[in-house]
């Protein structure tokens, strides 16, 4: 195994996907010029070479950190001349790391933690800036004619130790239409006020009421989650407290958040009471407490009033432009409210039986009120989980009616989350994945703190040929639904393996508790690309035997990918496990 000392150099575009929805071919015949015209020169010029290109992004080796360091800066500042008079939207702005480090050669290829830093330095600099590791700066300080700020230690993603870095001053700036959807969101989450909303207490006394209080509290989880400037743990993580006695402060710890919201719900007839209280999870101390008595008639109302109560009542205010939630149509009575509630139980429990009786109560609703477009989407989803699970052949008829119903859910009510992530995963499925992305688009601007919705962009951006940038959303959806991360274990090892770093792929896909046939396909093409021949056999041993008539240029053609050369990539490493090329 060949190993050397490089300054290494990784950059991407700011903002890609973005570009490329807006206008695909000016994107690329952009960057293919940019790479051509200056990127690729200047760096020869500093003697380096362009070890790889992945998608938007560029990797690049120097036998010095100083011409490194140097031909990063000539590369900034030739962009923001060539930006100068291009309006916002054509703009393409880059972000660069560089550090220094012991790489593994692998014919023109490289591999190492060296790597991995630069990556990861990339990601922390702003638009247009350069983020360089200690070591680098300690080699290029007082030899470069370049000032540099002190960013300090810096803990990043799959890096035991922190990082200390330095970044170039005078560069970058605010890139137009850089938000807060970018990659990079998921570095700041530490930064951001955090809670938990923990199952509410049915204190009515009777167990048929018991999915009333947990409706309520998914309900106030989803309204939360809209804020954008706060992180919002998802239900199925909050739910592992249920019907537990619990010390907030095991609670913040165990989820990493600083607060916790606790309460009860007495139903009664048409009335109804709840209890609810803002704890402060490090040391339990009690921020704020209510109790409401309402008319059944006004939930809607008393869930938008807690959810601002709470936002208003945290000690790091959020931004009044965080509160600008899209409102929800209500159901018309709260018969049909009761059976959505019913039916979303039957889904989350997820059995035959279930999924059967939420189908019955969701059809029930409907009857009711033909308007309601949550009944339409959540018929859809359930349809979709009976799709999946075997519950119902998987026909040609079954796909039409969830995709009726759900553009039926839409057409009410064109901000219902549920149907625009439905909409979104019937683009992915059927590999549109530009009308993917604008649904995916809008369901993070209605409902950013969604680990579904997330870890859907992580998904959507794999395909698209951008699997660094998937990472970040996929990582972020592990983070808000910590308890039920292994479920984004799969997404996590098809961007890995997108990023050519197949041990970690590996390693994810080893998470997942009940391991299909396609994440076999995509172990076995790691251990492919790693040239462990007895792994690799031994999972296209398991594809065989479950498919004998696998080749691997079908399943590499049945894929999503927009770039032939993703599959290209695929179809290599299952050649080289041993599995039948055509």
């Amino acid at each position: 195994m060949e190993r050397r000392l490089a300054a290494i150099l990784a950059a991407d575009v700011v903002g890609y996907s973005r570009l490329m929805g807006e206008d695909e071919v000016g994107t690329l015949t952009a960057l293919k010029a940019h790479r051509e015209e200056l990127i690729g020169p200047r760096i020869t010029a500093r003697r380096g070479r362009i070890v790889k290109l992945i998608g938007d992004g560029i990797l690049a080796e120097f036998p010095s950190a100083v011409e490194a360091v140097e031909c990063a800066a000539e590369i900034q500042e030739a962009m923001a001349e060539r930006n100068a008079d291009l309006p916002g939207e054509r703009q393409l702005t880059f972000r660069i790391g560089i550090n220094l480090g012991d790489v593994v050669v692998e014919g023109d290829d490289i591999y190492g933690d060296g790597v991995n830093i630069a990556a990861r330095l990339e990601g922390l600099a702003i638009p247009g800036g350069i983020c360089i590791a200690r070591n680098v700066f300690n080699q290029v300080k007082g030899k470069v004619d370049l000032e540099f700020d002190d960013l300090g230690a810096q803990q990043v993603k799959n890096i035991a130790e922190p990082v200390h870095v330095f970044q170039v001053s005078g560069l970058g700036f605010a890139a137009p239409g850089d938000t807060s959807t970018s990659p990079t969101g998921a570095v700041d989450l530490r930064d951001k006020p955090s809670i938990a909303v923990l199952p509410f207490t049915n204190m009515g006394g009777d167990p048929d009421q018991e999915y009333f209080a947990d409706g309520i509290t998914e309900d106030i989880i989803t309204e939360l989650a809209r804020f954008q400037s706060l992180l919002v743990i998802a239900r199925n993580s909050a739910f592992t407290y249920k019907g537990k006695a619990v010390r907030v402060q095991d609670v913040g710890r165990d989820l990493g958040v600083n607060y916790v919201v606790e309460g009860s719900i007495r139903k009664a007839g048409n009335r109804v009471r709840v209890t609810v209280q803002l704890v402060e999870a490090a040391t339990g101390n009690h921020v704020w407490a209510e109790r409401y008595d309402r008319d059944l008639t006004d939930i809607f109302e008393l869930q938008d009033e807690l959810t601002r109560t709470i936002v208003a009542t945290l000690p790091r205010r959020l931004e009044s432009a965080d509160a600008e939630r899209i409102r929800r149509k209500p159901p018309s009575n709260m018969g049909v409210y009761d059976r959505v509630l019913r039916a979303k139980l039957c889904h989350h429990r997820g059995s035959r039986e279930d999924n059967a009786e939420g189908l019955r109560l969701l059809d029930q609703a409907i009857e009711l009120d033909p308007e309601y477009a949550s009944a339409y989407a959540w018929k859809a989803c359930t349809l979709g989980q009976a799709w999946h699970r075997g519950y119902r052949e998987q026909t040609d008829e079954l796909w039409v009616e969830m995709w009726n119903l759900t553009r039926k859910g839409a057409s009410l009510d064109e901000n219902d989350l549920e149907c625009i992530r439905i909409l979104c995963e019937f683009g992915i499925e059927e590999g549109r994945l530009d009308e993917a992305q604008i649904y995916n688009d809008k369901a993070l601007r209605l409902t950013p703190n969604d680990p579904r919705i997330v870890a859907q962009r992580g998904e959507l951006l794999t395909w698209l040929g951008q699997p660094e940038d998937g990472l970040e959303w996929v990582e972020k959806a592990m983070q808000l639904d910590p308890y039920d991360a292994d479920a984004w274990a799969h997404l996590l090892g098809r961007a890995l393996f997108g990023a050519r770093r197949y041990e970690e792929a590996i390693g994810a896909f080893k998470r997942v508790s009940n391991l299909q046939f396609g994440h076999r396909v995509y172990l076995a093409a790691c251990y492919g690309q790693l040239d462990r021949s007895e792994e690799a056999e031994s999972q296209a041993a398991h594809i065989l035997e479950l498919k004998p008539d696998f080749t691997a240029k079908s399943f590499a053609k049945s894929l999503f990918y927009k770039d032939q050369t993703d599959r290209d990539h695929l179809f290599e490493g299952l050649r080289k496990a041993g599995l039948p090329a055509e």
